[in-house]
Protein backbone atom coordinates (compact mmCIF):
# COMPACT_ATOMS: atom_id res chain seq x y z
CA UNK A 1 0.00 0.00 0.00
CA UNK A 2 1.35 3.41 -0.99
CA UNK A 3 2.07 5.78 1.81
CA UNK A 4 -0.14 8.88 1.71
CA UNK A 5 1.84 12.09 1.39
CA UNK A 6 0.92 15.06 3.48
CA UNK A 7 0.85 18.39 1.68
CA UNK A 8 3.95 20.49 2.23
CA UNK A 9 3.24 23.66 4.11
CA UNK A 10 5.33 26.64 3.24
CA UNK A 11 6.46 28.74 6.14
CA UNK A 12 5.35 32.33 6.07
CA UNK A 13 8.43 34.50 5.75
CA UNK A 14 6.56 37.74 5.04
CA UNK A 15 7.43 38.96 8.53
CA UNK A 16 10.75 39.92 6.96
CA UNK A 17 8.89 42.79 5.29
CA UNK A 18 8.65 44.43 8.73
CA UNK A 19 11.78 43.12 10.46
CA UNK A 20 14.43 44.01 7.90
CA UNK A 21 16.42 47.22 8.41
CA UNK A 22 15.26 48.60 5.04
CA UNK A 23 11.56 47.60 4.89
CA UNK A 24 10.41 50.01 2.17
CA UNK A 25 13.26 49.12 -0.18
CA UNK A 26 12.65 45.42 0.42
CA UNK A 27 8.89 45.72 -0.13
CA UNK A 28 9.34 47.75 -3.32
CA UNK A 29 11.89 45.27 -4.64
CA UNK A 30 9.64 42.34 -3.75
CA UNK A 31 6.61 43.89 -5.46
CA UNK A 32 8.62 44.90 -8.53
CA UNK A 33 9.98 41.38 -8.82
CA UNK A 34 6.51 39.89 -8.39
CA UNK A 35 5.33 41.93 -11.35
CA UNK A 36 8.39 42.15 -13.59
CA UNK A 37 9.90 38.66 -13.41
CA UNK A 38 6.84 36.73 -14.61
CA UNK A 39 5.80 39.48 -17.04
CA UNK A 40 9.21 39.60 -18.76
CA UNK A 41 9.30 35.80 -18.90
CA UNK A 42 5.91 35.83 -20.66
CA UNK A 43 7.00 38.65 -23.01
CA UNK A 44 10.15 36.72 -23.93
CA UNK A 45 8.21 33.48 -24.48
CA UNK A 46 5.34 34.97 -26.47
CA UNK A 47 6.87 37.98 -28.22
CA UNK A 48 10.59 37.20 -28.30
CA UNK A 49 11.57 40.44 -26.54
CA UNK A 50 14.05 40.62 -23.70
CA UNK A 51 13.64 43.19 -20.94
CA UNK A 52 16.08 45.73 -22.39
CA UNK A 53 14.30 45.63 -25.75
CA UNK A 54 10.91 46.16 -24.15
CA UNK A 55 12.25 49.00 -21.99
CA UNK A 56 13.75 50.64 -25.08
CA UNK A 57 10.43 50.41 -26.94
CA UNK A 58 8.50 51.64 -23.88
CA UNK A 59 10.72 54.72 -23.57
CA UNK A 60 10.49 55.51 -27.27
CA UNK A 61 6.71 55.01 -27.25
CA UNK A 62 6.41 57.92 -24.83
CA UNK A 63 8.93 60.41 -26.25
CA UNK A 64 9.23 61.51 -29.87
CA UNK A 65 12.95 60.73 -29.87
CA UNK A 66 15.69 59.79 -27.45
CA UNK A 67 19.33 58.74 -27.50
CA UNK A 68 20.48 55.37 -26.19
CA UNK A 69 22.12 57.29 -23.35
CA UNK A 70 18.75 58.88 -22.49
CA UNK A 71 17.14 55.42 -22.39
CA UNK A 72 19.91 54.05 -20.18
CA UNK A 73 19.57 56.98 -17.80
CA UNK A 74 15.77 56.91 -17.48
CA UNK A 75 15.53 53.11 -17.31
CA UNK A 76 18.61 52.56 -15.16
CA UNK A 77 19.69 49.81 -17.58
CA UNK A 78 23.40 49.45 -18.43
CA UNK A 79 24.43 51.35 -21.57
CA UNK A 80 25.86 48.26 -23.24
CA UNK A 81 22.57 46.42 -22.67
CA UNK A 82 20.63 49.31 -24.19
CA UNK A 83 23.08 49.44 -27.11
CA UNK A 84 22.52 45.75 -27.91
CA UNK A 85 18.77 46.32 -27.72
CA UNK A 86 19.07 49.29 -30.11
CA UNK A 87 20.98 47.21 -32.67
CA UNK A 88 18.42 44.40 -32.61
CA UNK A 89 15.37 46.70 -32.66
CA UNK A 90 16.82 48.65 -35.62
CA UNK A 91 17.57 45.39 -37.47
CA UNK A 92 14.02 44.15 -36.80
CA UNK A 93 12.47 47.42 -37.98
CA UNK A 94 10.99 48.40 -34.60
CA UNK A 95 13.02 51.59 -34.24
CA UNK A 96 14.86 53.98 -36.55
CA UNK A 97 18.24 55.52 -35.87
CA UNK A 98 19.37 58.87 -37.30
CA UNK A 99 22.57 60.83 -36.68
CA UNK A 100 22.38 63.57 -34.05
CA UNK A 101 23.19 66.87 -35.76
CA UNK A 102 24.49 68.36 -32.49
CA UNK A 103 26.60 65.41 -31.29
CA UNK A 104 28.11 63.08 -33.84
CA UNK A 105 28.75 60.44 -31.17
CA UNK A 106 25.03 60.09 -30.51
CA UNK A 107 22.16 58.84 -32.61
CA UNK A 108 18.54 59.90 -32.36
CA UNK A 109 16.15 56.99 -31.92
CA UNK A 110 12.49 56.89 -32.94
CA UNK A 111 9.96 54.10 -32.65
CA UNK A 112 8.28 52.83 -35.83
CA UNK A 113 4.64 51.84 -36.20
CA UNK A 114 5.60 48.17 -35.90
CA UNK A 115 7.59 48.98 -32.77
CA UNK A 116 4.67 50.87 -31.27
CA UNK A 117 2.36 47.91 -31.92
CA UNK A 118 4.83 45.45 -30.37
CA UNK A 119 5.35 47.70 -27.36
CA UNK A 120 1.59 47.96 -26.80
CA UNK A 121 1.21 44.16 -26.93
CA UNK A 122 4.09 43.68 -24.48
CA UNK A 123 2.78 46.39 -22.14
CA UNK A 124 -0.42 44.39 -21.69
CA UNK A 125 1.63 41.63 -20.02
CA UNK A 126 3.07 44.03 -17.45
CA UNK A 127 -0.33 45.62 -16.88
CA UNK A 128 -1.92 42.21 -16.29
CA UNK A 129 0.75 41.15 -13.79
CA UNK A 130 0.61 44.53 -12.07
CA UNK A 131 -3.17 44.28 -11.75
CA UNK A 132 -2.91 40.74 -10.40
CA UNK A 133 -0.33 41.68 -7.74
CA UNK A 134 -2.25 44.80 -6.69
CA UNK A 135 -5.73 43.25 -6.91
CA UNK A 136 -6.21 43.27 -3.14
CA UNK A 137 -6.06 47.09 -3.07
CA UNK A 138 -9.27 49.03 -3.50
CA UNK A 139 -9.29 51.88 -6.07
CA UNK A 140 -8.51 54.57 -3.47
CA UNK A 141 -5.60 52.55 -2.06
CA UNK A 142 -4.29 51.93 -5.56
CA UNK A 143 -4.43 55.65 -6.40
CA UNK A 144 -2.72 56.50 -3.11
CA UNK A 145 0.02 53.92 -3.74
CA UNK A 146 0.51 55.29 -7.25
CA UNK A 147 0.78 58.86 -5.92
CA UNK A 148 3.33 57.84 -3.27
CA UNK A 149 5.41 55.83 -5.75
CA UNK A 150 5.35 58.74 -8.24
CA UNK A 151 6.55 61.12 -5.52
CA UNK A 152 9.30 58.73 -4.41
CA UNK A 153 10.43 58.08 -8.00
CA UNK A 154 10.58 61.82 -8.78
CA UNK A 155 12.59 62.35 -5.59
CA UNK A 156 15.04 59.64 -6.66
CA UNK A 157 15.31 61.21 -10.12
CA UNK A 158 15.97 64.62 -8.58
CA UNK A 159 18.84 63.10 -6.58
CA UNK A 160 20.43 62.06 -9.86
CA UNK A 161 19.43 58.39 -9.65
CA UNK A 162 18.15 58.53 -13.24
Amino acid sequence: MARERKPRHTRDFTGLFDMIAFPEAYRITYLAGSIAIPAYADIKRDLGLIRAEFVLLACLAHFPEMTAQDVARVSQRPRNTVSRAVHRMVAEGYIERAPDAEDGRQARLRITGAGRDLQARAARYLTAHQDQVLAHLNPDERRHLSDLLRKAARGAAAMGAT
